[in-house]
């Protein structure tokens, strides 16, 4: 668990400063898709899924 949230908090800020920077390419890209990967074995993926699950229900409900 320790390790995955270390990687969670380090695939982010990697995420965070490429976006800020607008610097996307490759690299933007896998290092989105690991900083979701490994978010999503943490606890913070069921909230998250919550989340994504209302918004949807309230998108399609307009």
């Amino acid at each position: 668990m320790a390790i995955t949230v270390s990687l969670v908090a380090l695939f982010g800020l990697v995420l965070f400063f490429l976006l800020r920077s607008r610097t996307l390419g490759a690299g933007a890209a896998f290092i989105a898709a690991g900083f979701g990967f490994f978010l999503a074995s943490t606890g913070a993926a069921k909230p998250i899924n919550t989340l994504a699950a209302s918004l949807i229900e309230t998108v399609s409900n307009l």
